[in-house]
């Protein structure tokens, strides 16, 4: 399965790079699909990394720098570093320490493409195959439509507010 070969890329990843506190698998679009860190934390860090990615290839597309390669928040404690894991999702580390910054990255990517290539083949959760039909599409003919020419009366006073936050 490829749950499996995913799993066994993230355990694999942790035994080599002990400074590695935690792991967060989550889809580009904040969804989080496995993670090793305590359930609540792993929900909002899987959102935050949709969120980082988003911008981060924002940025990078505006600057013309060419394809969002990861985001890296350094933290009093390690870092936070989030990878894209081919088009549909991506790998969120949480270190202990920096350290060696290059060689995580230079495993981690490794990683990610790995793990990418396996998720490319899954089909998304809850997904149903499509079925197949046989005959045409309902068309849809114009037809002239008629809006209300009532006004509505409005206070003469009245003026717009923004609604509360």
């Amino acid at each position: 399965m490829d749950e499996d070969v995913v799993g066994t890329e993230l355990r694999g990843l942790r035994r080599r790079r002990p400074e590695i506190a935690g792991t967060v698998l989550a889809g580009t679009d904040g969804l989080l699909i496995s993670s090793d860190l305590p359930a609540t934390d792993a929900t909002h860090l899987a959102a935050l990394a949709a969120a980082s990615f988003g911008l981060g290839s924002r940025v990078a597309d505006t600057a013309r720098r060419g394809e969002f390669r990861e985001s890296v928040v350094h933290t009093s404690a390690g870092c936070v570093v989030t990878y894209p894991v081919g088009s549909d999702a991506l790998l969120t580390l949480v270190t202990e320490a920096t350290g060696d910054l290059d060689a995580l990255h230079a495993d981690a990517r490794a990683v990610a493409r790995r793990a990418g290539s396996a998720l490319a083949h899954r089909r998304p959760v809850g997904a149903a195959a499509l079925p197949t039909t046989h005959g045409p599409l309902a068309t849809r003919t114009p037809g002239r439509a008629t809006l209300p020419t009532r006004r509505v009366a409005r206070h003469p006073h009245a003026t717009w507010r923004r609604p509360p936050v």
